[in-house]
């Protein structure tokens, strides 16, 4: 897995898309410079804010990064849908990161875990040096810190602290963490592949006479 540092080398200019949270950030990057913008607002709207304050040339733009979560599945696949698109007009590569594998990577070798909510009484679960899990709320156990910005539905474990996320602060303290991974077609992060139950189409029929 390639780092920050590495990806610039190769790719630059970069531009950062990251719609996690509800503050989605935006950032044009290369080797010496890297200028960043955030907005509270619908992704739809702050993406596309984001890249026309700074002024963001795309046919100039030699890759892309961007969080493919966990987070806000509707913002992060709203990136994931402009990203696409701008490969499909002009090809170039992806990299993906996870948006708690950052912020545990930050925190360094600590004993918290760092959550975001996953929805039905579970929360995804980053430690650092350990895989990103889905853990139900009564198994969660230690430190619990959780991303600033991020949407919840499911109460607060108690104790819980916050932490800040501010993607350009976070990358400054890891140029070569081994934080991102190639992608053909970017999207959001699943643990698993959806299943669908199938269905059998019936004709309505009216309830014979007796």
């Amino acid at each position: 897995m390639p780092s920050l540092r590495q990806i610039l080398q190769l790719h630059a200019p970069l531009l950062l898309i990251d719609a996690a949270s509800t503050r989605v950030q935006v950032g044009l990057l290369d080797a010496r410079t890297a200028r960043w913008t955030a907005r509270t607002a619908e992704a739809g709207i702050a993406v596309f804010a984001g890249i026309e304050e700074l002024a963001v040339d795309l046919s100039a733009i030699q890759g892309f990064v961007f969080c493919e979560g966990p987070g806000s599945i509707l913002g992060i696949r709203t990136a994931a849908v402009a990203l696409r698109t701008w490969q499909t007009l002009a090809p170039r590569p992806a990299f993906a990161y996870g948006s708690l594998a950052l912020v545990s990577q930050a925190l360094g070798d600590t004993d918290f875990s760092v959550i975001a909510d996953a929805r039905r009484d579970s929360w995804h679960v980053q430690r650092a040096g350990h895989a990103l899990r889905r853990v139900p709320t009564a198994e969660l156990s230690g430190p619990l810190v959780m991303p600033e910005n991020f949407r919840h539905w499911t109460p607060l474990p108690a104790g819980i602290q916050r932490t800040p996320y501010d993607v350009a602060a976070l990358l400054e303290t890891l140029p070569d963490a081994d934080l991102f991974r190639a992608v053909d077609a970017p999207d959001a992060f699943l643990h698993e592949e959806p299943s669908y139950a199938t269905w059998t189409p019936h004709i309505h029929r009216a309830p014979s006479s007796p």
